[in-house]
């Protein structure tokens, strides 16, 4: 039997003391949960913080020990230590071995993908479910498209299109990521075909993902530009998964903005930060803007939001659903992470391991949670 239920490792971190605290709040009693980190002196501020008295693991990435006997204590690690890219690794492949569910709030498609090419089969023979991307990415989208699909006819082909519309202020840490990401989109594509080559296409059904085009849109509410983050990815990847999304899916993913200026700025902007990531001279000066460990204070979390609508039809059935709540990055994600962890910890669920989707994973059991927590699922036209 695991010592711990869930082992939270990165408390020290901005958003691993938010998932600590909702932690603190809101695990079941019998919940048996502890911290981890590579300094002790840290994670007791932590504790104190917390008025909780929870244990304290010592665990360092760069010691491979120490990492291994973190993931064979627990049933379930959290970690909130990135850039994964340059961190993430020697955790996912110890919980691998070890058969310990692993649950992260990547936005990091590289590292997702050679993740899989690395540690999926390990996973798969251990039992170990390895659920990448559980805070606002992707949770929002694909467990917001699953609960769209419920809502449609079995059988049939279905389109989904997803917008997106948020107000909120990122950390230094999401800032860094994000950095790293675009500097790295060269090395992420070979990844990304590398793995896809390998994983092939789900047989008998097609599924896929449709780029769009800018443009305004009454379902949306505002212009809408193609978004290509990790969030569409994951959705496409559940639907390969999943019979219920039917012989024929496609995806489709946006962001809103209010006016044409705005949509013309945010493209021109997107492209100068490209370009400048991918000269290590200029991506350093872009880093420097933000220290990783920044974050917005209380009173702007406090103003922040989120909306996702997804417009869907199948066979002449056409609704618009939408998922809704506050703070996304942050206030949001560190609950959306810890109830990931606690659903694996504690519920009964599909019988899954390997690299897996959240809603793949945990599915409805996860929704139920997060809709108990104030996140809404709801549909506002049939």
């Amino acid at each position: 039997m695991s010592d711990h239920d869930v082992v939270l490792f990165g408390a020290t971190g901005f958003t691993g003391g938010l998932t600590a605290e909702y932690l603190a709040a809101n695990a079941p009693s019998s919940t048996r949960w502890a911290l981890a980190g590579r300094n002790l002196e840290k994670l007791e501020a932590v504790r104190e913080r917390l008025g909780r008295d929870v244990p304290l693991l010592k665990a360092d990435v760069g010691d491979a020990s120490s990492v291994r006997e973190l993931a064979e204590s627990t049933k379930v690690v959290i970690t909130t230590v990135g850039p994964y890219i340059h961190y993430g690794e020697p955790l996912v492949a110890a919980c691998a071995a070890a058969g310990t569910d692993y649950v992260d709030l990547t936005g990091e498609p590289e590292f997702v993908d050679l993740m899989w090419l690395r540690h999926h089969a390990q996973a798969l023979a251990s039992g170990a479910r390895i659920v990448h991307s559980c805070g606002f990415d992707s949770i929002p989208y694909d467990l917001g498209v699953l609960f769209t699909v419920g809502q449609l006819p079995e059988g049939q082909p279905i389109h989904v299109d997803g917008f997106v519309r948020a107000g909120g202020r990122p950390s230094g840490g999401t800032y860094h990521s994000a950095v790293h990401i675009m500097g790295r989109l060269r090395q992420g594509a070979r990844v990304g075909a590398q793995r896809r080559e390998r994983e092939g296409q789900p047989t008998g059904r097609r599924v896929r993902g449709a780029a769009g085009r800018p443009r305004h849109s009454d379902e949306a509410g505002g212009w809408i530009v193609p978004f290509p983050t990790i969030d569409p990815q994951t959705v496409l990847r559940s639907a390969r998964a999943l019979d219920r999304y039917g012989p024929e899916f496609t995806y489709s993913h946006y962001l809103v903005l209010k006016n044409p200026a705005m949509l013309a700025g945010f493209m021109g902007g997107a492209g100068a930060l490209v370009a400048l990531a991918q000269l290590p001279p200029t991506r350093k000066l872009l880093l420097r803007f933000k220290d990783p460990g920044e974050g917005p204070s209380p009173e702007q979390r406090e103003r922040s939001w989120f909306k996702v609508r997804f417009a869907a039809q199948a066979n002449g059935t056409r609704i618009l659903t939408q998922v809704s709540g506050g703070d996304p990055g942050y206030g949001e994600t560190s609950k959306m992470l810890a109830e990931s962890a606690l659903c694996l910890a504690h519920d009964e669920l599909p019988q899954t391991a390997g690299q897996v989707t959240p809603a793949v994973a945990m599915g409805r059991s996860l929704l139920d949670r997060l809709q108990r927590t104030g996140i809404k699922f709801e549909v506002l036209t049939r």
